[in-house]
């Protein structure tokens, strides 16, 4: 089984870097860690970058899971392959663009690109944001499914994720003792379909709705609360119409023992015990 630690980054193609860098600074408060040829490599934690825009096609997209060492990263390699899997070994200059020891590269059974990493560089000097958003660190990632019940397969026996609850046939699963680290929401295509910041009060929150309010970026769900980790939450819309998400208070999973998902039904108070509704959000009907 491959041992998944955490997510490490989410690398995306835009058109335009100068619009992407804005949005990123001015609007969703990440540090600029680095500029390469054609990259823009953002921080939100102690972690050398956790968000990289190269200039590209906006489908061009990417999540990294950090694993233990260079040996589990072969075994992986060996298991992915078995399996079907083409599995693309990291070149050095690739690794370095990645800031990572070493990586492999594969497509999940819906087709969305990971990538798995030893060695995810961090920084001595602590994270300083462009605005006073209260982002701690990047903390999940939505990805698209096509069958989210074969995808869990995947996630949770090919990979050491655990659901915690579901909603429909969305599975929210977990690597750590953090509710969920991968949420898989069904698509039509491969994609990813939301990044979360957590951030450090309700307060924030609000601040940031009110804030990006008034920059006029669109808010496409909440403020709310999610019933399944507790999180409270905001959901707008960046550059290339990708989601972001701002969240505090998401539950841990302290007895992994005891632990028995919940199952939610897939309607509006399953989503926001407090009311939100989205609104341009592709969240459709679990079992179509």
């Amino acid at each position: 089984m491959i041992q998944l630690k955490d997510v490490s980054y989410v690398r995306l193609g835009s058109p335009d870097l100068e619009s992407a860098e804005m949005f990123a600074t001015s609007c969703l408060g990440l540090e600029i860690a680095e500029r390469g040829k054609k990259t823009l490599y953002l921080r939100s934690d102690d972690r050398a970058h956790t968000l990289c825009y190269s200039e590209g096609d906006p489908r061009q997209q990417t999540v990294g899971f950090e694993i233990e060492d260079e040996d589990d990263l072969q075994t992986a390699a060996a298991t992915l392959e078995a399996l079907g899997h083409q599995v693309h070994a990291g070149t050095v200059e690739e690794a370095e663009q990645r800031k990572v020891k070493a990586f492999i590269g594969f497509r999940d059974p819906t087709g969305n690109h990971i990538e798995l990493v030893v060695r995810p560089e961090r920084r001595g000097r602590r994270y300083f944001a462009t605005r006073d958003a209260g982002i701690t660190g990047f903390s999940h990632i939505g990805l698209n499914s096509t069958d989210p019940v074969r995808d869990e397969r995947f996630w949770t026996q090919v990979c050491n994720a655990r659901v915690s609850d579901r909603i429909g046939d969305i599975p929210l699963m977990r690597v750590n003792a953090i509710h969920h680290t991968i949420a898989l929401v069904r698509a039509p295509a491969a994609g990813i379909q939301h990044i979360n910041h957590q951030v450090e009060s309700n307060d924030d929150v609000l601040r940031s709705y009110y804030f990006l309010n008034e920059k006029r970026v669109p808010i496409v769900f909440g403020p709310g609360r999610h019933p399944t980790s507790g999180a409270r939450f905001l959901y707008f819309k960046g550059p290339d119409d990708m989601i972001f998400e701002y969240s505090v208070g998401v539950d841990e999973i302290e007895d992994e023992a005891t632990h028995r998902p919940r199952q939610f039904g897939f309607e509006p108070p399953s989503l926001c015990m407090w009311g939100a509704r989205p609104s341009g959000m592709a969240l459709p009907d679990s079992n179509a």
